[in-house]
């Protein structure tokens, strides 16, 4: 009886043992940026960490960055929604054309404050935007903040001064924002832009401070307007069938630590995330130029028809409400900013 007994718990154990390996999941994640930039440090990377302590080892994840063979940045959507990947970070105006609700945050001079435009995307969602995620779970919407102008040899302190310059671009909207300047807007992914500098192949580019460190930039740049005349817009999202197909329990860890929690940490790290390309610039010696209140207003008073002009392209797209869209973010925008302000 009991070597019968002794057998009878060691099988049991071996079947819990083989049952509790069956429930592990293995769960990939993707993003187009350098692993050494705080997407991938401060955020992706501790966020599966968090997730997988709270879901007691029934996951576990698999982090892709640029550089690997699911690291691309056109791609980021597509993966995810065809399954190759479980989860992606991407950049909504690449490929343009697939986000135009959500891309309406990228507009000149709505906002040049990560936490502003990322609240807005997040508030915005439910009633605005969801219906561009299909078949995607998302976990969080993002902005970075205000943009600046990087070039090489030309020293931009003026509208006049954007003329004929062949400036790197993210977006659509910034695309047009450029044209309407007199610059000729050339749209290439972040990681192809040091060798573009390099080569001569453009003139500059339009960036936040982050990716200056990130991918480098400083060496090959010399220039930088302050100008924080935009913002680009980011998605974290999951496929919605590797969601369903979770645990409750696993499912509770994932929402547990997005949305509204994940949402509010941006505008810290985006603060972080800008801090060494500017200082990497400060000490290479480089010109760092304010655009001034009454150029500042020049520009956006030349932007005006071009801004018109953007939304109305977005609904004859077919996002019949655009103009009603861009009128709830610049409201959001506004009540957040006088929120921080009070």
């Amino acid at each position: 009886m009991t070597k019968t007994t002794t057998a009878t718990a060691l099988c049991a154990l071996m079947l819990a043992a083989a049952g509790s390996a069956q429930a592990q999941t293995t769960l990939q994640v993707s993003h187009f940026l350098p692993s050494v930039h705080g997407i991938h440090t401060d955020f992706i990377v501790p966020w599966t960490e968090t997730v997988a302590e709270c879901a007691g080892g029934e996951l576990e994840f698999e982090v892709s960055a640029a550089g690997s063979q699911l690291g691309n940045v056109a791609r980021q959507q597509e993966q995810v929604l065809a399954g190759v990947v479980d989860i992606a970070h991407g950049l909504h105006g690449i490929p343009r054309g697939r986000f135009p609700r959500t891309s309406l945050i990228d507009m000149p001079f709505l906002t040049d404050d990560a936490g502003a435009a990322t609240q807005a995307l997040w508030d915005l969602f439910p009633e605005y935007l969801a219906e561009e995620y299909d078949g995607l779970k998302v976990l969080a919407l993002h902005a970075h903040n205000g943009g600046l102008v990087h070039t090489t040899d030309t020293r931009v302190e003026t509208m006049e001064d954007m003329n004929g310059l062949r400036i790197r671009t993210p977006s659509p909207a910034v695309s047009e924002m450029l044209s309407a300047l007199g610059a000729d807007p050339q749209g290439l992914p972040p990681g192809e832009v040091y060798e573009s500098l390099q080569r001569g192949v453009i003139d500059g580019t339009v960036f936040p401070w982050d990716p200056v460190a990130s991918f480098g930039l400083n060496e090959v740049l010399n220039y930088h307007l302050e100008l924080g005349a935009y913002t680009v817009s980011f998605f974290f999202v999951m496929n919605q069938d590797s969601y369903d197909g979770l645990s409750e329990t696993a499912r509770a860890c994932i929402d547990d630590n997005s949305g509204d929690v994940l949402v509010a940490k941006f505008a810290d790290w985006w603060d972080d995330w800008d801090a060494p390309g500017r200082d990497g610039a400060i000490a290479a010696n480089h010109e760092i130029t304010q655009l001034s209140d009454a150029e500042r207003a020049r520009w956006e008073e030349a932007l005006q028809p071009m801004m018109e002009a953007y939304v109305q392209s977005v609904e004859d797209a077919g996002v019949e409400n655009a103009a009603e869209i861009y009128k709830a973010m610049q409201d959001r925008v506004a009540a957040y900013e006088e929120d921080i302000a009070e």
